[in-house]
């Protein structure tokens, strides 16, 4: 059987490739500390799942429109009204199975054959095989650790030409954890309206800022940005669901309906259940937000603390996300029992064979000089997980 192009150029995704992993050997009984996905260690608040049995005891379990039902297009809009002064309207607000499943909505109906999209890195896995999925060309940016990793005006307009037609913008960041300040964006409005392409702004970790930051939305700058820019959110990790799938976009109406045909004749409806109890999640207390952030930042500083322990480690101080993203290519050339350490995947290999270690290298997130580190896990694991890592270091010759 003959498989499409677009199937055979599809990469997987290395960030669950390692978790698998590092499953698999815990599952045999190997002691792993896994730095690798992306999931909150919290448990789903008790008041979301309260509201999920209910609506199964209600009958809630029917399909509902397509891009999700009035409560919860309702409860978005007042959220991001609230939030970020964003105003939307609920037939504005496409709900899906995940946020992943919004982008990918997205980029299919903004983008395709011939149409170059910019993307930053370093970036998260999926927005690549996404672009490459919807036909469109990856015009990738190379941002610079010693700039914050932060997409300059200058940068951007270089990149610019005939056949830009989307920008993805990730603030927070995924795999880097910069987050862009009202006056990074302002920076780059101007360069945005002189030319004609729109904003993907992919949202997910407003919820984890650091240091005093503030989310700001680069659709909130003015009513012009607001008009060319998709929104993506999701309640995957502000409120510990990501097995809920439930994410969404807001982006003007005639984006939002054709993003709402395209699911109509995919997935169709995100789960019913999982959508009721979003409705109690957005419109719920707050506070295990908060007890969430006072832990990851608590986890952050002491990771941060080890790593700039560390012989020859530099790694910028993420201000949002739940992620550090090292810089480790001082260990490059060197050996550990005979194999040769050239990138971060030869590294990220020896740690988790050697040191049963789980790191997501830089190859995923477009620089291979880096791997990812998450720090949802607990402290014991961190500096256990921090130990091995600089103990294996130690041996490299």
């Amino acid at each position: 059987m003959k498989l499409a192009n677009r199937a055979l150029n599809i990469s997987p995704s290395q960030t669950l490739a390692i978790d698998s992993e590092a499953k698999a050997l815990l599952a045999r009984g190997v002691d792993v500390i896994s730095f690798g996905a992306g999931e909150p260690d919290f448990d789903t608040p008790d008041y979301i799942k309260e509201a999920a049995v209910a609506a199964i005891w209600a009958g809630k379990t029917k399909y509902t429109p397509v891009a999700g039902i009035l409560p919860l297009r309702e409860a978005i809009c007042r959220k991001l009204e609230f939030d970020q002064g964003l105003k939307y309207k609920p037939e504005q607000i496409v709900v899906s199975a995940g946020a992943k499943h919004s982008l990918y909505n997205a980029m299919q109906v903004l983008v395709q054959e011939g149409d170059e999209v910019i993307l930053p890195a370093p970036y998260w896995v999926s927005y690549l095989e996404q672009i490459k999925l919807a036909g469109a060309t990856p015009r990738i940016i190379n941002t610079r650790e010693e700039n914050g990793f932060k997409l300059t005006p200058a940068e951007l307009e270089k990149a610019i030409n005939p056949r830009t037609r989307l920008l993805i913008l990730n603030s927070p960041s995924n795999p880097t954890g910069v987050v862009y300040t009202g006056d990074d964006l302002k920076s780059l409005h101007d360069v945005i309206l002189k030319y004609d392409f729109s904003i993907l702004s992919d949202e997910i970790y407003e919820c984890f800022i650091y240091n005093g930051l503030k989310h700001v939305s680069i659709a909130s700058l003015s009513p012009e940005l607001k008009g060319r820019t998709v929104v993506i959110n999701g309640v995957s990790k502000a409120y510990s669901m990501t097995g809920w799938r439930i994410g969404y976009a807001a982006a003007e109406t005639p984006v939002a309906k054709a993003m709402a045909n395209l699911q109509s004749h995919s997935t169709s409806n995100p789960t019913s259940i999982a959508q009721e109890a979003c409705v109690a999640a957005l419109n719920g207390d707050k506070c295990v937000l908060k007890q969430m952030m006072v832990e990851y930042s608590r986890r952050r500083n002491v990771m941060l603390e080890r790593l700039a322990g560390i012989p020859g480690i530099t790694c910028i101080k993420p201000g949002g996300s739940f992620y550090a993203f090292p810089n480790v290519s001082a260990y490059f050339g060197r050996f550990y029992q005979g194999k040769q350490i050239n990138c971060a995947t030869d590294l990220a290999a020896v740690l988790l064979e050697e040191a049963h270690v789980a790191v997501v290298p830089g190859v995923a997130f477009g620089n291979d000089d880096y791997f990812r580190l998450s720090y949802v896990c607990s402290m014991e694991k961190i500096n256990e997980g921090l130990d091995r890592i600089s103990d294996l270091l130690g041996k490299l010759k």
